[in-house]
């Protein structure tokens, strides 16, 4: 294989891999809420209340399930909220109600859910819980492009021929390519003592590829420990006869930790990125 320059390799660093679905799943989003669709349209009724409290128990005392919508109005995930001043500490539970209507209508009124409900502030809560649910859905942006590589690898794996289950395999452990296919990897887990999972492994006739993935599209403490890791794991994987470790990354967020990855370059020969993927670079090494 033709001798690469650091440089020019990081040059074909791509900006993204997002497709349109990465932005919002709106299937899950919409999902949610109706979950709570009908619990939310009792809770309408309150918009431009004259006597909020007193509705709000009434409600509550004829439909309690309509306590289990709130936490999202605040765009909270649990069904139990902390909240504490100078009045107290409270965990108030919103699936079963461990506290007297009056605790909840103290935390609608302070946490501002009263004020906005009754003032008109919101005309619909099912559209409002729409907008909550769009907004944390876009904080599972990183988790899906963590995936949106992955995806992209595997995609090549199998138009390189590879089957999944058969010669290729995806997030197994270390101790199990061990066992299956009786090969000693314990330079790598340090005698036993460190658990690793491989994102995917590439089985061929007389050799084992174990394969991590990622893209980074911003800066972050965890590149440089990503590249020094890497950098230790290939080390120990070249000692191991059969066996070795190939890295597919990406991502300008590279930039600002370009120097270790450079230096993982500099000793690791199978360090891959988005181009050469592209190009077929898995026919090459895939032996």
């Amino acid at each position: 294989m033709q001798e690469r320059i650091f440089e020019n390799w990081f040059e074909d660093f791509t900006t993204s891999i997002s497709g349109y679905d990465y932005y919002v799943d709106f299937d899950k989003v919409v999902n949610n809420v109706e979950k709570i669709q009908v619990e939310l349209n009792i809770l309408n009724s309150l918009i431009g209340s004259k006597n909020i409290e007193k509705d709000f128990e009434n409600i509550v005392k004829k439909y309690p399930e309509t306590l289990s919508c709130v936490p999202l109005l605040l765009a909270v995930r649990n069904s139990e909220i902390y909240a504490q001043d100078d009045e107290g500490e409270f965990l108030y539970d919103f699936k079963n109600m461990n506290m007297d209507l009056e605790s909840y209508k103290m935390f609608m009124r302070k946490t501002g859910l009263f004020n906005m409900i009754e003032n008109h502030l919101v005309n619909n809560l099912v559209d409002y819980a729409l907008g909550i649910e769009t907004g944390l859905d876009s904080n599972g942006r990183k988790n899906r492009g963590g995936h949106l590589m992955e995806d992209l690898v595997e995609k090549y794996i199998q138009d390189a021929n590879f089957k999944l289950g058969q010669t290729y395999f995806k997030e197994i452990n270390l101790k199990d390519v061990e066992d299956k296919w009786g090969i000693d990897l314990s330079a790598i887990s340090n005698k036993g003592k460190t658990v690793k999972r491989f994102d995917f492994v590439v089985k061929t006739k007389s050799h084992i590829y174990a394969i991590e993935t990622n893209f980074y599209s911003s800066k972050g403490s965890k590149l440089n420990e990503t590249a020094r890791s890497y950098k230790m794991i290939s080390q120990e994987a070249d000692t191991i006869d059969g066996f070795t470790f190939v890295w597919f990354t990406d991502g300008l967020g590279w930039k600002n930790a370009k120097w270790n990855l450079k230096e993982t370059f500099d000793v690791m020969d199978n360090i891959y990125n988005i181009k050469e993927i592209k190009s077929g670079i898995m026919n090459k090494i895939f032996v």
